[in-house]
């Protein structure tokens, strides 16, 4: 490794806001590793601009401020400076499904090096996090090993809460790791590319609702649905073990957001919470203790599907005696409950936010990048950031409207597989130093799981361009296939087929819900 590379000179970077601007004297002596390709465009225009990013992940790592300001971190050991490097910051869908792609296409061969940043350990596929929060799937279990996932796949992974980027010299900078009982595991590093990837991902938005931070529980990670199931599961023996009764609002769950997420969640508290009380917490009464209030702010549930779809999956709800309120609007959020803007209060000691879908907070100033309002970087079609060919985004974190259309790309798992699987056929084309091919979003339609009572949705279909509605078992075959799909691309379609009939065999000898 070059003495350059862990050069201990100090240098600032930024941290959210816009960057001191490098001085000829200060980056004097820096030397220049794996020269990247611009697709034709100037060094000096790939050069011109620079930003920070950060990563919304779990609780791994600990970042500074976001107005703090730094000096330069040692770079990590790189075992081949002479190869093309491939970033990916973000371990989500799209950029595990991309990192494994590109490991097992170029990285095999030796044609680039790929390294996945990520603040967490284990990767959890998004939309099964209602799942964890319900109880009725184990992270131990099901959750993927970024480090296994690496081993086997040719990339590296490397830990850390990326916190700044410094785009003159082509460095993500990574925040320190710290363990559960505070004890540093990782320094301060910096990464460096010549191809950027960001597929950080997204967050609910609170849209600065009172009271959403300190008494809601968000389900944008593992961490989050965990911490949220071992809420209610403590909450259940609590209420069994104390002497007097249950108290109004003690064992109320209310979901705040009737998308996908919180209208699955809904459905799947109305299961688990019963199996969870059958499990001897007799002094519990399901049916009188036990309530689940769905909260819309739009004139009805499931906004971004067809309206026959959520009107069949609003009956579905309200027979489970599920209470179904729309256009409601939140605007406090209390320990005791929920503060409708109408006056109405719903008293509720456990609360879920799933409204709203945005970029992380630091994505909306990235030193020039383009971002949309709600904190997406705008991107090209060949999914390249408007201002800087070198830094592509894909999934959620990316804002990209389809040729003739006016609505962006939605932050949905399909769209951020079908851009993991473009881009690493792109990436391909940009070592070749070939022109890169349009992306196109085709939308295969939506489905909405109610757990083990219904699954409903529509397909797209391709002969005559309408949507199909479908429910019942034929709808929950199709959703248990997109998971099957996303695990596939992960580690072939063999060792799906193999853990599928493992399960299935073992999957009477464990509890249906998960009770710690």
């Amino acid at each position: 490794m070059s003495p350059s590379e862990n050069d201990p000179s100090p240098r600032t970077i930024t941290m959210g806001g816009p960057a001191e601007k490098a001085t000829p004297d200060k980056l004097a002596g820096q030397e220049t590793i794996a020269r990247p390709l611009n697709d034709g465009r100037s060094e000096d225009a790939g050069n011109s601009q620079r930003t920070s990013v950060a990563a919304d992940t779990q609780t791994v790592s600990t970042a500074p401020p976001t107005s703090a300001v730094t000096s330069r971190p040692d770079r990590i050991w790189i075992p081949d400076p002479s190869l093309h490097h491939i970033v990916i910051v973000g371990g989500g869908a799209a950029g595990l499904e991309l990192a494994t792609k590109l490991g097992d296409s170029l990285g095999r061969r030796r044609k680039a090096q790929i390294t996945l940043v990520e603040r967490a350990r284990t990767h959890i596929w998004k939309p099964h996090l209602h799942e964890v929060a319900a109880g009725t799937m184990d992270v131990g279990r099901d959750a993927v090993d970024y480090l296994a996932q690496a081993s086997d796949h040719h990339f590296r992974y490397r830990i850390g809460e990326m916190i700044g980027l410094d785009r003159a010299n082509r460095e993500v900078h990574l925040a320190p790791s710290h363990d559960a009982e505070g004890h540093e595991v990782t320094p301060a590093r910096a990464v460096p590319y010549d191809t950027l990837v960001m597929a950080v991902g997204s967050t609910s938005n609170d849209f600065g609702t009172a009271g959403a931070k300190e008494f809601a529980i968000s389900l944008d990670t593992a961490d989050e649905a965990v911490r949220f199931h071992q809420r209610l599961v403590n909450r259940f023996i609590r209420a069994h073990a104390q002497p007097g009764p249950v108290r109004p609002g003690q064992l109320h769950v209310t979901i705040i957001g009737a998308g996908a997420t919180g209208t699955e969640l809904a459905a799947e508290l109305h299961r688990t919470t019963r199996q969870v009380v059958a499990y001897g917490l007799d002094r519990i009464d399901a049916e009188k203790d036990l309530k689940i209030t769905l909260v819309e702010a739009a004139e009805r549930i499931l906004p971004a599907v067809p309206p026959r779809v959520a009107e069949g999956a609003t009956r579905l709800l309200r027979s489970l005696d599920i209470d179904v309120r729309t256009q409601a609007r939140v605007i406090e959020v209390r320990p005791d409950g929920v503060r409708l803007a109408d006056g109405d209060f719903i008293p509720s000691e456990l609360v879920v936010w799933a409204a709203g879908v945005k970029g992380p907070d630091l994505l909306k100033d990235l030193d020039g990048l383009e971002a949309s309002r709600s904190n997406q970087l705008v991107v090209t079609p060949t999914l390249q950031t408007t201002r800087d060919p070198d830094v592509f985004a894909i999934g959620d974190c990316a804002f990209l409207l389809n040729p003739g259309e006016t609505r962006p790309v939605p932050p949905r798992a399909q769209a951020a597989s079908q851009q993991s699987t473009h881009l690493a056929k792109q990436m391909k084309r940009r070592l070749d130093r070939k022109p890169l091919q349009p992306f196109v979003y085709r939308d295969f339609g939506s489905l909405v799981s109610l757990g083990e009572y219904s699954t409903v949705g529509n397909l797209m279909g391709f002969l005559t361009g309408k949507g199909l509605m479908v429910e019942g078992y034929f709808a929950r075959l199709m959703y248990r296939s997109l998971y099957k799909m996303h695990q596939s691309a992960l580690h072939g379609w063999w060792r799906v087929m193999l853990d599928t009939i493992a399960r299935t065999l073992t999957r009477r000898t464990e509890p249906r819900v998960k009770l710690h």
